[in-house]
């Protein structure tokens, strides 16, 4: 027997028992994805609002534009204090996780007053050989002298100097293919516009990994600015 309605069909089967077996159509299953993909989806847009509040409140390091260019612009970053972690790693797949889950766990409390210190942006990863390093910018309450030691002998507590960088901006989930692009782009045009850089180029990332929609990534090199000035 067959029974049919606006939208759905089903087909009803009488056993010998007397019992009655139903068994769903296509047109049943399509409508069963398509509000499963509805759901995923508006989880996501609830995720990303989520992630969008706790982003805009998160701490960022300060820095002044100093210089605009059509693709790039010129920074002027103060000096900062970062907990960093060095390794041998070689690529951003390698030195991300290990290197994260170090400097997470000295600010969620792994430190000699088991303090929880904020999480701030962006987060720094110098992917270069012989050493790649990662960096957590400290809050801007905090300094050398008021830091807890780390537990954890490899997070290494330092101060930047103020520099100058070259900046260029890149969205979506970054890769070592993303990584090596950007940083040849800005090479190139730094190099067009006359601009001495020096040192690595590194990478700046802002998001947490889920995030999926209106991720931030920048390439960095430091430069001489104004141009001719010593470093």
């Amino acid at each position: 027997m067959k029974v049919q309605g606006s939208r759905n069909i089903a087909r009803v089967n009488i056993s010998p028992a007397g019992l009655f077996k139903l068994k769903i159509t296509k047109p049943c299953l399509e409508m069963k994805t398509v509000n499963a993909t509805i759901i995923t989806v508006l989880a996501l847009l609830i995720i990303q609002s989520f992630n969008t509040m706790a982003f805009a409140k998160t701490e960022k390091q300060k820095y002044t534009v100093v210089h605009k260019e059509k693709e790039f612009e010129i920074r002027f970053y103060p000096s900062a204090v970062l907990a960093t972690v060095y390794t041998d790693a070689r690529s951003y797949k390698e030195l991300a996780n290990p290197g994260f889950r170090k400097l997470a766990g000295y600010i969620f409390g792994g430190n000699e007053s088991d303090t929880k210190i904020s999480m701030t942006s962006p987060v720094h990863m110098d992917i270069n050989s012989p050493s790649s390093s990662m960096s957590f910018v400290m809050p801007s309450s905090y300094n050398e002298e008021n830091l807890p030691k780390p537990d954890d002998p490899g997070v290494i507590i330092e101060r930047t100097e103020d520099v100058h960088v070259a900046v260029i901006t890149f969205g979506g989930y970054a890769s070592d293919n993303d990584i090596k692009k950007y940083s040849e782009k800005l090479r190139t045009l730094l190099d067009e516009k006359g601009i001495t850089w020096y040192g690595n180029f590194r990478f700046l990332g802002y998001n947490p990994p889920f995030q999926p929609f209106g991720r931030k990534n920048e390439i960095i090199v430091s430069v001489r600015w104004p141009e001719g000035s010593p470093k």
